[in-house]
């Protein structure tokens, strides 16, 4: 299952990061990707937030080829492995398809100086991070394909990144740039989920 989980990985990274800014820089003349953790201050929550991203993405590498050269999985329960992998395809799936519904909006990380538009269509009705809800849905399916100590860690690493990207950099932001429409879209919106986190 370490071989699968690595290509699945490659594909999640493919399509989510290379194959969306493609995209991008095909509509608009630009690639999306707005690096801030490079011009965070050093140990600000916002550059925590980037650190804490990357180490996750090494981590959710490493899991899959520490199994392919021996690592024993914390359990070789074939149905939750399979299963796992069901679920980082959905989460896959839905990642790219909630990126496509921001449509030329679309951006990885923030500008402060750049005006983008307020998207609450598609994916956005459900949740205000819905793509970032389903990335994570992505890290656990791939952590279940290969669970072991270096996948559990790296989707925990995961999580907590998300959770500062989006409450320290991400929404103050919005808030800033939208004011009191984005205010109100919080106000009925959920965080990640329908109907959790609103405000």
């Amino acid at each position: 299952m370490g071989v699968l989980a690595l290509v699945m990985y490659v594909v999640m990274f493919l399509v989510v990061f290379v194959a969306r800014s493609v995209i991008q820089e095909r509509s608009t003349g630009d690639t999306g990707i707005r690096v801030g953790v490079l011009s965070a201050s050093t140990g600000s929550l916002e550059w925590l937030a980037g650190v804490l991203l990357v180490l996750a993405m090494i981590a959710g590498l490493a899991a899959p080829i520490a199994e392919i050269v021996g690592m024993d999985p914390m359990t070789k329960n074939g149905w939750l492995r399979g299963f796992g992998l069901v679920v980082a395809g959905t989460g896959i799936t839905l990642t790219f398809l909630a990126q496509l519904n921001m449509g030329t909006e679309w951006r990885i990380g923030v500008d402060t100086d750049e005006r983008t538009g307020l998207v609450t269509q598609g994916a956005f009705r459900l949740a205000r991070n819905p793509i970032f809800t389903a990335f994570i849905v992505a890290a656990v399916g791939l952590a279940m394909m290969v669970p072991n100590p270096i996948s559990i860690a790296g989707a925990a690493t995961l999580i907590l990144a998300i959770e500062l990207q989006v409450r320290v950099v991400e929404e103050p932001h919005l808030r800033r740039l939208h004011g009191d429409d984005y205010t109100a879209y919080a106000s009925r919106v959920g965080r990640f989920v329908p109907g959790i986190g609103r405000g």
